[in-house]
């Protein structure tokens, strides 16, 4: 298996054979908190930092641009079988969005609060994925998954896309997937 993932009910210490484990929720806060100070300082991009808080796992084709259609939603699993992702086109531009317009992106679909599903609750007139069903929280799709309302107070997890001609791949993911202590990921030889 090249991919191994820790639940949240074990400790993340330290991972097998050198796999590199994200950080905590503290060390992404602090670590957030610095990137948004910065981000006011002019000539700042934010692209380096986003970065540097990616976590990378194999590189999986999850669609075609010529295929999408603005506001509809494609489902994939990414980047473990039982985690459920939206690909979708926004038709406006997003963080970390790709294609000709940077309005490609893709989001968990899993609430950041208490895990509630969210498959089938885009909303395209507003480009954000909710209200969850547990506690109503809403997330914009423009700003990296970020709370608008309700009770959480983490962002969406991001996945993050490359395009290669008319291919998209997901590479890695932004933000700690609800139900995991780590995104962790092992490269045997």
């Amino acid at each position: 298996m090249d991919e191994q993932f820790i639940p949240l009910q074990q400790p993340h210490e330290h991972s097998e054979e050198g796999a590199r484990a994200c950080m905590n929720r503290r060390q992404f806060l602090l670590a957030s908190g610095a990137v948004v100070s910065l981000a006011a300082v002019p000539g700042f991009s934010l692209a380096a930092p986003l970065q540097a808080l990616k976590a990378e796992y194999p590189k999986v084709k999850i669609g075609k641009l010529s295929a999408l259609k603005p506001g509809v939603p494609v489902e994939f699993s990414y980047p473990y079988p039982n985690v459920h992702n939206i690909l979708v086109k926004l038709g406006v531009p997003a963080g970390a969005g790709v294609g000709k317009d940077s309005d490609v992106v893709a989001f968990n679909q899993q609430c950041t609060h208490m895990g509630g599903p969210m498959q089938g609750t885009y909303k395209t007139s507003h480009q954000v994925i909710g209200p969850c069903p547990l506690h109503l929280t809403t997330f914009d799709l423009t700003r990296h998954g970020m709370v608008v309302s309700g009770h959480g107070t983490e962002s969406l997890p991001q996945i993050v896309l490359e395009i290669q001609g008319n291919d998209i791949y997901a590479v890695g993911v932004l933000g700690l997937i609800y139900g995991y202590s780590a995104n962790v990921t092992s490269r045997r030889a």
